[in-house]
């Protein structure tokens, strides 16, 4: 008797150890048949000549970008799903390019309806297929946290020549009060009339920015007389150099501002990189020229259902080969 039961808990644990092996060996499968469909771009200029305007030019060899998304959702402390699909869209997307043997920083403001390649993602987390949509939708594909940071950074590269990103940081909406009431508010001369939205935000006069009112006045499109999303892009450029400004005194008076902010932030944030590393970006944006935000040119068409970005092609090479590319000598 005790021998059937014994021979019946090998036999049990047997098919439990099989069932396993097959589930696991089912999973690799599929990630590596996921896998065979695409890959995450890792573009690499560093190895050959790019040519802009009859010119030949090299990539420079110390460049580092940062690539920061504005997620169009009220949700702190951002949820992991188990799906490879969310309705996160990425509103804003800023991408900052340091050079670091100019000692320079430049940003590129990439305009959310831009049309441009985005990576379907499979159950296993890997590309099997790409579309061509508004880029802030490439956000959407992944479990909403780092696969989806990383799937947009993958857009953002191939949209600049393949030109790398090599970190990400993203935010949700609701960080943006709190990060402007944390630098003590940014002050910016009003571009829009507001009226019926935000009747204290009257268009050109020198406010503050506290709270609410300013992501009232990042974020406002539709209601005001131009709803374009390029009439607000320049508002954010506005509010993003008024904001580094204080950024920057803040860190200058207090060594601690970016560990404590982050702390402060941390339900809010989504990133590759810790809080140390995060402090190493804060010494180069306190140490290095500041060049300002550059912006693709394009044009604006509607398309079936949404407005629809194309840049020129010729905007874009300028662009990459000026902050990615020297001269060949």
């Amino acid at each position: 008797m005790k021998r059937r039961i014994r021979k019946k808990l090998l036999l049990g644990a047997f098919v439990a150890l099989l069932l396993v092996f097959l589930v696991a060996s089912a999973l690799l499968v599929l990630k590596i048949w996921e896998g065979n469909q695409g890959h995450y771009s890792d573009p690499n200029p560093e190895d050959h000549v790019f040519i802009y305007d009859g010119k030949e030019y090299l990539p420079k060899e110390n460049v580092e970008t940062f690539l920061i998304l504005g997620l169009d959702k009220y949700e702190r402390d951002i949820p992991e799903l188990d799906s490879y699909n969310n309705d996160r869209q990425a509103d804003f997307l800023l991408l900052f390019v340091f050079d670091n043997d100019a000692k320079t920083v430049s940003a590129i403001h990439v305009n959310r309806d831009t049309m441009a390649n985005i990576n379907v993602l499979g159950v296993a987390g890997n590309p099997v297929d790409s579309v061509t949509k508004q880029i802030a939708l490439a956000h959407t594909y992944g479990n909403g946290r780092e696969v989806s940071c990383r799937n947009t950074a993958d857009s953002v590269s191939d949209l600049l020549l393949g030109a790398k990103v090599n970190h990400y940081l993203s935010l949700t909406m609701d960080s943006v009060p709190v990060f402007n009431d944390l630098v003590g508010g940014v002050e910016v001369t009003v571009l829009d009339d507001f009226t019926g939205i935000d009747d204290t935000l009257i268009k050109g006069e020198k406010i503050t920015l506290m709270g609410e009112q300013a992501l009232r006045y990042v974020r406002t499109r539709y209601g005001l007389e131009d709803n374009t999303n390029s009439t607000r892009m320049a508002r954010q450029q506005q509010y993003f150099n008024a904001l580094y400004d204080r950024f920057l005194q803040c860190v200058e008076k207090d060594e601690e501002f970016l560990i404590d902010a982050s702390l402060e932030m941390s339900d809010y944030i989504v990133s590759d990189r810790s809080v140390t590393q995060m402090q190493d970006l804060a010494n180069k944006f306190k140490e290095y020229e500041y060049i300002g935000i550059r912006q693709i040119d394009g044009e604006s068409r509607k398309g079936e259902e949404f407005i629809e970005f194309y840049p020129y092609s010729t905007s874009v090479q300028k662009i990459v080969s000026e902050l990615f590319y020297e001269p060949k000598i």
